[in-house]
Parts: structure tokens; C-alpha cells; sequence
């Protein structure tokens, strides 16, 4: 049962796989914000922008889970923050309404009705905070054929474990006109999906959040490219062991991440790496390590060849921390969809392709430089929308 709330956010974080690795990290990062602001807003890039939507440490979170922990529970299960760092903010933490996710095997149109029920509860909860859908659920099976659903109908009559379980949650925020983001390397910006999300007004932003190595990648090439070195070869190496490292190991689950980490440096540079072989000359490769646990590692061996022809190289080693990465670029982006959706942006959002491996929408940014123009151009145009907005009322 929802407990009444005792603070009124600006901002209501909706998210698909709340009890998972990243789902609690960003549940306790919202929590500490509330006395400790400071722990987590030097970590944030929206930390100084939107003031229209209020302040960062103004935010809540609730989400839908199968697992049947509480957030707290599911905190010290995934271990990825020191109990002293969470265990303070308990209370807080047991004030955020989590749901039941849908049975995945009843029908679409069963599992959208659910979730829309959930969230007009939310809302009547948190009327004044402005709701934004986060879909943070395990990367699975992509659907293989998404141009043969022509309309959002059709997705609903699909029965249940026949496409990805995150359709559902799309589909019930579009139609309630909550944007959405989604983090996961799950393809929800179907044809239909898109022009749902055009007609009903609200953004959605994505795919598949750019943490770690991926963001140092884009980096790489981008100054490479700009120095005119010619990549001959790039060995990518994630060792990870969390939930995420485990489900990883599915070959099926495991492609569309892969996919998209690879595609996205012959587009950044303009020629496939490897092309001289006949070949790809760009390896990318997850292993699941349990010892690490969120402690992420990366390694990169990066091959390039300057004038003559003369080899150089150059050595990578990332030493992360998941879900520490991860949960506070979910918030930025809640932040932007936000943002974005007042200020009457609807559809994809390319603009916003910093934060992602690949980001929906037509033309998206692709080097460093680019990325960072679009965004800066991004937010110029929401603050003149806003301030129009503003002067008209």
C-alpha cells in the first residue's frame, strides 16, 4: 500500500526494473539527495539546468519489479553501495511505492492495463510532479521483425512473451503522456511506438545508456578522427559480474548491446575498421566474472597507422563501477525528457546521443565534439521555448 508522501517532488520517476542494480543505486542516490545533496550532484550534468522543474534533490521514485525484495532488501542483495552509504536513508527509501510488474505471459493489452492503473494511482499521489518513465529492464531477445507491427494495435494484440516485456511500459507512459527514456539495449522506438509518442506530444529519448568504456570510446575516436590517424583495429574486453554481467552470457540477450557498441565506431569514423583485412578489425567481448561484481573492467587495445603507414598503439584500462555510472545519467536524462516534453519537443530525440550507444531519432550527433553542440544547442532551444511559454501565459 502507498504510504502518504511527506515531501511534493517536481519530478516522478517511473521505473521499469526498480529492484535491479542500477534501479536501487539511482532509488538511493534520490534517497541521500534528500539531506545529503552533496554526495550526489557533483555527478550530475542537469545540476545547473531547468530550474522550471525544480531543483535535483526535488525528485521521488516508484517502479514496477518481479523481484519480491523490498528496495532496501534488493540494495544489500546487489552490494553494489557499502551499507553505510544507504542505510541512512532507509525510511526514505521504504516511502517509494513499488509495484508488481505484469505477468509477462498475459496478453500486451492485459499487461498496458495494469500499468495504467498503476500510474493513475501514482499520479493522484504525486499530483503536482511531473512523470517521467524509465525503463531500466534486462537487455534481452530483440524482436526480429519490428517493421511488421504498423500500429500500436497490433502490439496489443500481441500475446504475452511474444515481443519485450518493456513494450508494455512504453505503451501505458505514451498513452498517459508521461515521456520516456529508455536506458536498456531493448529497441522500443518501433515505427509505431515513435508515432504513438508524436501524437500523444511526448518525447522519448534512448538507447542504451553510454556508461563506461562505450563513452570513453566515442571520445577516442573522435579526437583519432580529428588528428587524421587511421584506426586499424580496436579490442574491446568488458569484464563484468553483476546481474547484468550474468544475463550478458545469453548470446541472444547479449546482441543488441553488442551491436551496438560495435556499429558505433565505423559510423564515428566514417570507414569500417578493419577494411583493409576484408574484415572486422573491432572486437567487442562481455565475459561474466563474479568476483568483480559491479566493479566493472575494461580493456581496450586500440591499433593506428599515421603517415607512411607506421604502426602506433595505444592501452585502455577502466576500472568502474556500473551502476555508479549509470544511475545518475538516468536521472540527467529523466531530467532532459522532462525538460524537453514542457517545452513541446515530441518523438525521438537524436540531440541527445552523448548519453547513448545508440540514440533514436534521424541524424543523431555521432563524434564528442558533435554530441556536445547538440546538447548545447538542445537546451538553448527548451530555454527559449520555456521563456516563450513564460511570456505568453
Amino acid at each position: 500500500m502507498d504510504r502518504p508522501s511527506e515531501h511534493t517532488p517536481k519530478l516522478l520517476l517511473l521505473v521499469a526494473g526498480i529492484k535491479g542494480a542500477i534501479g536501487t543505486t539511482l532509488a538511493a542516490a534520490v534517497a541521500a539527495m534528500q539531506e545529503n545533496p552533496q554526495l550526489v550532484l557533483p555527478g550530475l550534468t542537469t545540476a545547473e539546468k531547468f530550474p522550471f522543474i525544480g531543483s535535483c534533490p526535488s525528485v521521488t521514485v516508484a517502479g514496477w519489479d518481479l523481484s519480491e525484495d523490498d528496495i532496501a532488501s534488493a540494495i544489500a542483495r546487489h552490494g553494489v553501495l557499502h551499507e553505510g552509504m544507504w542505510r541512512p536513508y532507509e525510511s526514505l527509501l521504504a516511502q517509494m511505492s513499488v509495484f508488481d510488474a505484469p505477468d509477462p505471459r498475459i496478453p500486451i493489452v492485459g499487461q498496458v492495463k495494469q500499468l495504467t492503473g498503476d500510474i493513475q494511482r501514482h499520479r493522484k499521489r504525486f499530483p503536482d510532479a511531473r512523470p517521467v518513465m524509465v525503463n531500466l529492464l534486462p537487455a534481452t531477445c530483440d524482436i526480429s521483425d519490428p517493421g511488421r507491427f504498423a500500429t500500436v494495435d497490433q502490439l496489443l494484440n500481441e500475446p504475452g512473451g511474444a515481443i519485450l516485456p518493456d513494450l508494455a511500459y512504453v505503451i501505458a507512459a505514451i498513452n498517459a503522456g508521461i515521456p520516456v527514456v529508455n536506458f536498456t539495449p531493448n529497441t522500443v522506438e518501433l515505427p509505431a511506438i515513435c508515432s504513438l509518442a508524436l501524437a500523444n506530444g511526448v518525447p522519448i529519448a534512448g538507447r542504451d545508456g553510454k556508461t563506461g568504456q562505450t563513452y570513453f570510446k566515442v571520445v577516442l575516436a573522435s579526437a583519432l578522427k580529428a588528428r587524421g590517424l587511421y584506426v586499424d583495429g580496436w579490442y574491446s574486453l568488458n569484464i563484468l559480474g553483476n546481474a547484468d554481467g550474468l544475463n550478458l552470457m545469453d548470446p541472444d540477450n547479449a546482441c543488441g548491446k553488442l551491436s551496438n557498441k560495435t556499429h558505433l565506431l565505423d559510423d564515428i569514423l566514417g570507414y569500417p575498421v578493419g577494411e583493409r583485412y576484408g574484415r572486422s578489425a573491432h572486437k567487442v567481448h562481455i565475459d561474466y566474472y563474479p568476483p568483480r561484481g559491479d566493479a566493472k573492467e575494461a580493456w581496450d587495445v586500440i591499433d593506428v597507422r599515421g603517415i607512411f603507414g607506421m604502426p602506433m598503439s595505444l592501452r585502455l584500462n577502466l576500472q568502474g563501477r556500473d551502476s555508479i555510472l549509470a544511475a545518475p545519467m538516468a536521472l540527467d536524462l529523466a531530467r532532459w525528457a522532462v525538460a524537453l516534453h514542457m517545452a513541446g519537443f515530441a518523438g525521438p530525440v537524436p540531440e541527445l546521443g552523448f548519453y547513448f550507444k545508440k540514440p533514436v531519432g534521424d541524424n543523431a550527433p555521432l563524434t564528442f565534439e558533435n554530441q556536445l553542440s547538440a546538447l548545447e544547442g538542445l537546451e538553448s532551444w527548451i530555454d527559449a521555448r520555456i521563456a516563450e511559454t513564460t511570456h505568453e501565459n
